[in-house]
């Protein structure tokens, strides 16, 4: 699990052996201690159970009003969430024709270029406007 700050282009992420409810909540405070308290936290996610989940939705009550804004993609729109293109970034220029003896050994290959890419971190300028496609 990945985000990307879209003003510096530092990746923030966890790798974990799955995608649940509980894995996303430890995303979330991970970000929540990265930023001073009282600034907005906006995360374009795409429809997955553990976005939008009971368990989910109960931290975020938890939590000052404003601190998270959870913006959804439409559905089979995840090409949308730059996120998703640098996850394919990763996997052609780290992942590619790699063996790996361990699930150890690849989550630290992953947070290895990871930490990599955050060295000279990219800042993402939308270059598309609605209006040039009409």
């Amino acid at each position: 699990m990945a985000g990307i700050d879209l003003l510096t282009g530092k990746v923030h992420a966890l790798v974990r052996d799955r995608h649940r409810s509980r894995e996303f909540i430890e995303l979330l405070k991970l970000l929540d201690a990265t930023y001073p308290a009282g600034t907005a936290i906006k995360l374009i996610l795409d429809n997955h159970s553990a976005h939008v989940s009971k368990e989910t939705n109960a931290w975020l009550a938890t939590q000052p009003a404003g601190r998270f804004e959870l913006i959804f993609t439409p559905k089979h729109g995840s090409w949308l969430n730059l996120i998703e293109g640098f996850f394919s970034k990763l996997t052609r220029s780290v992942l590619r024709h790699i063996r790996v003896t361990s699930k150890i050994e690849l989550k630290q290959r992953i947070m290895a270029g990871i930490t990599h890419f955050n060295r000279h971190p990219i800042v993402h300028t939308w270059s598309y406007r609605p209006a040039d496609a009409a």
